[in-house]
């Protein structure tokens, strides 16, 4: 009997749940198809028909991801038009994060995860670029905003800049997950971005 296509995204969804927990508990290398199969009540081949191979897994649950925390976020922040606004932004996504079971286990799964060959992280960290472009551009419009307007100094790069605070916000959530930190997320986040931000602010003359 044929699926109608509810049926097909419910059974996509519960793949990509099953494969979710089991990247979360056992690492991306140890888990298998036939696992992730077996836990829904599925074939092996079922899952191929949907994913042909573990980073095509990955890429759909970062998709995931990404849309639901795109709509929490343009709720939470819908303008970034100061420095404020964008340290509400991140401290919004870790709000997020911590406070969604399953976003939580993919943040912790893509942060540590040590055991992916080189081929591997080419084709996953094409998909988490490709789905932190829009983000990416929100603060890089926003820094050029604030310098247009007098708020920042008049040699600040704004694209430069924009990849510093990725890799402060992606830096403090490895901290976090890793356990390298025992300051809570949401104020190494304020007190990294505040250091940032304060050494940009255009002194008035």
């Amino acid at each position: 009997m044929k699926k109608t296509v509810e049926e097909a995204l419910e059974t996509k969804r519960s793949i990509l749940q099953s494969a979710l927990d089991l990247f979360y508990q056992k690492g991306y290398s140890k888990t298998t198809f036939e696992e992730i199969s077996a836990r829904i009540g599925l074939t092996k081949g079922a899952v191929y028909w949907y994913f042909k191979n573990k980073p095509e897994l990955v890429a759909a649950l970062i998709n995931m991801y990404v849309e639901r925390k795109t709509a929490y976020l343009n709720a939470k922040v819908p303008n970034l038009g100061c420095f404020d606004d964008i340290k509400h932004y991140f401290l919004a996504t870790s709000d997020y994060i911590l406070g969604d079971e399953n976003a939580l286990k993919l943040a912790f799964f893509l942060s540590l995860q040590m055991e992916w060959s080189q081929s591997i992280i080419t084709k996953v960290m094409e998909k988490i670029h490709e789905n932190m472009a829009h983000s990416f551009e929100l603060i890089k419009d926003a820094l050029l905003d604030m310098q247009k307007n007098g708020q920042i100094r008049d040699d600040t790069d704004a694209a430069l800049i924009a990849e510093i605070i990725f890799n402060s916000w992606t830096g403090n959530l490895e901290a976090f997950f890793s356990k390298r930190s025992s300051t809570d997320l949401k104020i190494m986040i304020e007190k990294s971005f505040d250091l940032l931000f304060n050494g940009l602010i255009k002194k008035k003359d």
